[in-house]
C-alpha cells in the first residue's frame, strides 16, 4: 500500500509531518524566500531544493559575502538573533541544516 499525501482532511498525518513542530513550514518557506531574494535564485530552484540539497560550497552564490546577507535576512524576518558563534559550516552545509538552525531558534 503507498502512502497517501498529507492534506488537511487526513485523520493522521504521516509520522515524519506530526513530528514537525508548529510553525515548520513557515520558516521553511522564509528560508527559501531569503535563499530566492539574497542569493538571486530562481523560484523554480530553490523550490526543487530538499534537506539534503548542499548550500555554502555547493552554491557559487552563497560565498563567505553573502552569508552574512543571508542570516541577517533569517533574522529579520523570523524575529530571531543569531549570535556569531553559533555560525558554523554544518549550520549551511544542507538547505535541511540551515531550515533546522532556523526553526530551532524561531520556534521556541
Amino acid at each position: 500500500m503507498q502512502p497517501q499525501p498529507l492534506t488537511g482532511d487526513d485523520p493522521q498525518p504521516t509520522r515524519a509531518a506530526a513530528l514537525l513542530p508548529e510553525g515548520y513550514d513557515t520558516v521553511e518557506t522564509t528560508v527559501r524566500a531569503v535563499l530566492r531574494d539574497v542569493l538571486g535564485l530562481s523560484a523554480d530552484r530553490v523550490a526543487g531544493f530538499t534537506a539534503t540539497t548542499p548550500l555554502f560550497g555547493a552554491l557559487p552564490e552563497l560565498d563567505s559575502m553573502a552569508v552574512a546577507g543571508v542570516l541577517t535576512e533569517i533574522e529579520d524576518r523570523l524575529g530571531i538573533l543569531i549570535e556569531d558563534d553559533e555560525v558554523d559550516g554544518e549550520m549551511l552545509e544542507t538547505f535541511g541544516a540551515l531550515v533546522e538552525f532556523a526553526a530551532n531558534k524561531a520556534l521556541v
